[in-house]
């Protein structure tokens, strides 16, 4: 009897599922709709102002290690 009950809950609960993805996927494409894409230009330009920053740090972070490895050789050698 129990088992019956059960059944009859998660028949009960399906639709209401399935209401709530069909609602999530109708406003997540309402959404993307509201986008606005960048345009090739602007995608290019921001492209590489992001490589530049990219290559700017890794050069600032380079130096700084070997700087810092060189100093702390000659720390440890002193010893």
């Amino acid at each position: 009897m129990a088992g019956k009950e059960m059944e009859i809950q998660k028949k009960a609960k399906t639709p209401k599922k399935e209401k709530k993805k069909s609602r999530f996927f109708k406003e997540f494409w309402g959404e993307v709709k509201k986008l606005t894409w960048s345009t090739p230009k602007e995608l290019v330009v921001n492209t590489l102002t992001v490589i530049a920053f990219v290559a700017l740090f890794a050069i600032i972070i380079g130096v700084l290690d070997a700087v810092l490895g060189v100093g702390l050789k000659a720390i440890l050698n002193l010893g």
